[in-house]
This record gives structure tokens, C-alpha cells and sequence, in this order.
């Protein structure tokens, strides 16, 4: 069974990395709202221009989202 995207996301948290993607990671661990079971691009995209303040552009959300499918092909 694939993985939702939050699950792949939080292998991605450090703390101590400041890279974007990490960032990402590490303050949506924080989101209770984040929606942790999704695994489809539109209604990930749409939360998250609606609700994450801490995410300073898409293109961050995008990057993570090309990483996860590179990820679901192994």
C-alpha cells in the first residue's frame, strides 16, 4: 500500500537541516490539521494554499511532492 504523503514527508524532518524541504517537514509535524492520510496531489495543494502559513512558497510543496513520487516508483 502506497504511503500518504505525510508519512513521506516526516522522514524528511531535521531539525537541524534548514534545507527547504526539511523545513516543510519539520512544521507540518506540527500542523494538526495537516491531512495525514492523503496520497493525491490536488486536495494537498489546495490545504495548503488555504492553511500553511509556514510554507513561504509552493514550489517548496512541489519539489516534496516530485520527491515522494520518485519515492512510490522504487
Amino acid at each position: 500500500m502506497r504511503q500518504s504523503f505525510y508519512q513521506f514527508l516526516m522522514t524528511q524532518r531535521n531539525p537541524e537541516d534548514y534545507e527547504p524541504v526539511a523545513e516543510f517537514a519539520n512544521n507540518a509535524f506540527y500542523d494538526q490539521s495537516f491531512p495525514k492520510q492523503e496520497t493525491h496531489f490536488d486536495p494537498l495543494s489546495k490545504y495548503l494554499e488555504e492553511n500553511a502559513s509556514y510554507l513561504p512558497s509552493m514550489t517548496v510543496f512541489d519539489e516534496a511532492w516530485r520527491m515522494y513520487q520518485e519515492c512510490d516508483q522504487d
